[in-house]
């Protein structure tokens, strides 16, 4: 069974641990190696973390199974919100599952969770951005509501890149 806990500024180094493995396990493999990591250094620094955990605006909560973290989400409001800062939404910035924990659910619980709080909170939608050669992600939204309505570029070291913005209105 999931349980869903909200990550605390003590456990930033936890949280780091995780993020990183998540991310290189997800991404490494189909990006240039050197932008990956420029990318990930700053992505993944230490500091940069404890400032979004910080945040007002941003919350992370983990996914435990028996008490091991397997996966995170990160939320964010206002404007922490990295592209619409809408009062009324809530983003969907991260969520990551361990590779030896995909198939159990962890990612539909997380996303349900996000939907559910947003909705006991009155948010008008909850929104993401997906990595265009995502595919399977995108599926994944497209299953639980989400229809795309954008795209935005990004900087993976010296690669631009482009995410596809979802909505799923409330």
């Amino acid at each position: 069974m999931v349980t869903i806990h909200l990550v605390r500024p003590s456990e930033v180094e936890e949280l780091l641990s995780l993020s990183r493995k998540t991310f290189y396990d997800a991404f490494e493999h189909l990006n240039n190696k050197d932008d990956f990591e420029a990318y990930t250094a700053v992505a993944f620094a230490s500091q940069k973390l404890l400032s979004e955990l910080e945040n007002l605006h941003s919350q992370f909560y983990f996914a435990l199974i028996d008490d091991e973290k397997v996966g995170y989400i990160k939320l964010n409001y206002a404007s922490a919100q990295t592209e619409l800062q809408d009062d009324n939404a809530i983003e969907v910035e991260r969520i990551y599952v361990l590779a030896s924990q995909q198939g159990k659910k962890i990612g539909n619980q997380l996303l349900d969770f996000a939907i559910d709080k947003a909705k006991a909170e009155n948010k008008n939608f909850i929104w993401l951005g997906v990595w265009e050669h995502n595919m399977a992600a995108q599926r994944f939204y497209e299953r639980n509501g989400f229809k795309a309505f954008g795209s935005h570029k990004f900087w993976v070291g010296k690669d631009e890149q482009t995410d596809i913005l979802m909505r799923k209105e409330l």
